[in-house]
């Protein structure tokens, strides 16, 4: 079960965030307030406003930031786990967000997130071993399409490459990443900000 903690200023908000995910499974609404201080641990925070983002406690659980003012969000990329995603996210989209957060993904909306992954993140994740060479533009395009589910002859449609090609592509960022298989070179490249989910 994933406890959530719902972080909003309106008391109309927490309650249509929490009627939206009453009837998810795996997700209990463990608390609500209008401050994050003023909550008990939880799994996940859903935060509705940037601002919120200073009142944080100093070592915070993954956090969600529900938006439209991506320009404001700019302090979520100094957490270790966090998800952006806007205002009028589905509930299959929160779903799925706080999911992947409780896993130690980095994950959001491709539009709001863009600018926030083109810097490298300033917090590495605990245990996780810094990757001194960093991918080519090109394996990072086929690292994405990976992520995005295609296979490789998709990925070598969508690049115009060959099948050969990004085969040798994956083969070269698994090297330079330590890892073995598809997944978890996406889990790598996601908690590096090079993969947008």
């Amino acid at each position: 079960m994933i406890r959530v903690g719902i972080v909003a200023r309106a008391a109309a908000l927490r309650l249509g965030l929490r009627e939206l995910l009453l009837g998810l499974p795996e997700i209990e609404v463990a608390a609500e307030a209008a401050q994050a201080l003023d909550l008990p641990p939880v799994d996940v925070l859903i935060l509705t406003m940037p601002a919120s983002l200073a009142d944080l406690p100093p070592e915070p659980p993954p956090v969600l930031l529900l938006t439209d003012d991506a320009e404001r969000a700019a302090g979520l990329a100094n957490l270790r786990v966090w998800g952006l995603l806007p205002l009028e996210a589905s509930v299959e989209e929160l779903s799925a967000a706080l999911h992947a957060l409780v896993e130690g993904l980095v994950v959001g909306s491709p539009v709001l997130v863009g600018r926030l992954v083109e810097r490298p993140m300033q917090h590495a994740f605990e245990g996780a071993e810094e990757i001194i060479d960093p991918l080519t533009a090109r394996e990072r395009q086929v690292l994405q399409l990976a992520a995005e589910g295609l296979a490789n002859k998709e990925i070598a449609a969508r690049l115009q490459l060959s099948e050969h090609t990004v085969k040798f592509h994956l083969s070269s960022l698994y090297s330079k990443l330590g890892v073995s298989s598809r997944t978890e070179a996406v889990r790598t490249g996601t908690r590096q900000g090079w993969v947008i989910l």
